[in-house]
């Protein structure tokens, strides 16, 4: 199948991509064939996010789009700031970057559906539960398109009786929009040598619940942001807490994964913040609808990779511009979508030659685009505050502090990152955490949770977590780390169990949820992520 443009992934930034690229072709009344490939079984079923949008770039791409419907129902009316101690809270002010005044709190996957609409009606086409699993070659080097994973094949590797094969999609330009950590995207980044000259990206393990809360406790629009307990103070990350419509509130729990201490585990340690004295309250006689979790990039300008090479591009995440101290990614996404559409635009002659389909061109114009935009001075703004933390929470709250009221981004240095995979430290050197059983209450186990994302993968098909070495797991994580992956995860895929009476890794890889977490903090790398058969994975309703 040719396409002028092939889109991978139907986030919000393949899909402004879509539509910015679409508008475009109109209004100089051009004909431009555009395709949006979507693993997930719709648009939006693996979409997560807090989430607050801040609805800058939705008014560039589409002004009128209250008028259109789009799902942004519930202005942001009230921010608060809290330092949670182990038994109380302290009120802090607001920093600068989470002031959230003209921001809605929305659900990602529902305006994602509503912009696969808009993309639609300009004649964009999208295929969801269509996985891309093969980057495609010209005989020069350059990228000529993707194709999507077969289907119906075995455990042993051999076409069952459902067998289909996949199909190639070739474009003129394939952009890569496949979210934080693509598996596309880590091999375009060893081919090209993307990440050469820039800081190693660095990364977030957010989990998130939705639920339905008694009336008397809810308070639409209301924002409620925490740092502290029970985090120790030498490990990034914090909590949101945003009250939606219909008396639902979207709780989540977002810990860096440069964290050191391989027994922590992130799922525990958000089942424990909901035991809070402040936080508990709120749950208490609610009901728990939804559950997911997702890897973000919090690299910021700094780990930014070269974004394009010949034959396409990365936008969105899977590039990494999430403003980390505001929290939001959406908005940046989006702007590096409409940007990129419009260097692609001038990229592509009006019409297509056949004898030289221009497969080898690059947009060198996008990243030169980026840096004269809204979108670099935001991040170039508030480059040194993530980092700043790397020396623990005292500190990073200081530097934050001066880098927003102080240097307001003109410091002039730019601070690096680490490897997440690099920190994580030996089992001996950190003392174990005890978890609290969950009550049932407002804490639960792993299993039930990953029942209320409707995850599914056909249990017939290959696993998608591959291992490079299956003898690393025991001779090395468990021997040195304990065995992390069993905590990091926050699906319970991992289990060391009992083999003749030694100990083995258990991959139950039917409950991966796609957050990407093992792909990242494996500490020897050694865990491969690979897309499974299109439209496997979560079910996200509303996250």
């Amino acid at each position: 199948m040719k396409f002028d443009v092939v889109i991978v992934g139907a986030g919000p930034s393949g899909l402004t991509m879509g539509i910015r690229l679409a508008q475009l072709a109109r209004e100089q009344d051009r004909e431009l064939t555009i395709c949006i490939l979507e693993k997930g079984a719709e648009v939006g079923a693996h979409i997560l996010s807090g989430a607050v949008i801040e609805p800058r770039t939705l008014d560039e791409l589409i002004p009128d789009w209250k008028e259109k419907g789009a799902p942004l129902h519930v202005p942001v009316k009230s921010d608060s700031f809290k330092f949670l101690t182990a038994k109380g809270s302290i009120s802090m002010p607001t920093p600068p970057q989470m002031h959230n005044e003209g921001n809605y709190i929305i659900s990602l996957g529902n305006l994602c559906r509503w912009l696969a609409e808009q993309a639609e009606d300009l004649g964009v086409e999208i295929f969801p539960g269509f996985a891309a699993a093969e980057v495609l070659y010209d005989d020069g080097g350059a990228v000529r398109g993707v194709a999507t994973g077969d289907m119906g094949i075995g455990k042993d590797g051999k076409p069952g009786e459902n067998y289909q094969p996949g199909v190639e999609l070739i474009g003129r330009q394939t952009v890569f929009a496949e979210g934080c950590r693509g598996s596309l995207t880590g091999e375009l980044m060893r081919k090209f040598d993307l990440r050469d000259g820039v800081e190693p990206q660095t990364y977030g393990i957010g989990i998130k619940e939705i639920w339905e809360v008694k009336p008397e406790a809810h308070d639409e629009g209301a924002a409620l942001h925490t740092i502290g307990w029970p985090l120790k103070s030498d490990t990034y990350g914090g909590s949101f807490l945003y009250h939606a419509e219909n008396n639902q509130v979207a709780v989540g729990f977002v810990i860096g994964l440069d964290y050191r201490n391989p027994h922590l585990s992130p799922f525990e340690e958000f089942q424990r913040f909901k035991n809070h004295p402040v936080i508990r309250p709120l749950f208490e006689g609610g009901k728990r609808i939804c559950y997911g979790a997702r890897a973000i990039s919090e690299g910021g300008l700094q780990s930014i990779p070269k974004l394009t090479f010949p034959g396409g591009l990365l936008i969105g995440d899977t590039a990494g511009f999430l403003n980390v101290p505001k929290i939001k990614g959406t908005h940046t996404a989006m702007k590096s979508a409409m940007l990129a559409a419009e260097a692609v635009f001038e990229l592509l002659p009006a019409q297509y030659d056949e004898a030289n389909p221009g497969a080898a061109l690059e947009a060198t114009a996008y990243p030169e685009k980026l840096e004269q935009s809204w979108l670099w001075q935001e991040l170039h703004k508030v480059r040194n505050i993530r980092p700043g933390f790397h020396k623990g929470l005292w500190l990073g709250l200081v530097n934050a502090a001066l880098e927003s009221y102080i240097f307001r981004g003109k410091a002039p240095w730019t601070m690096g990152h680490h490897a997440d995979h690099e920190q994580i430290g030996h089992k001996s050197d950190y003392p174990k955490i005890e978890y609290p059983k969950p009550d049932g209450v407002v804490s639960f186990d792993r299993n039930s949770s990953v029942y209320l994302s409707g995850t599914y993968h056909e249990e017939n098909q290959p696993a998608h977590l591959q291992l490079r070495d299956a003898s690393v797991p025991i001779a090395l994580n468990l021997e040195k780390y304990d065995a992390p992956e069993q905590r990091y995860c926050p699906a319970g895929v991992y289990e060391i169990v009992q083999v003749d009476g030694k100990p083995a890794l258990q991959i139950n890889a039917q409950n991966c949820v796609h957050c990407k977490t093992c792909d990242i903090k494996d500490p020897s790398q050694n865990i491969h992520w690979v897309v499974p058969e299109g439209g496997g994975g979560p079910a996200y309703p509303n996250m």
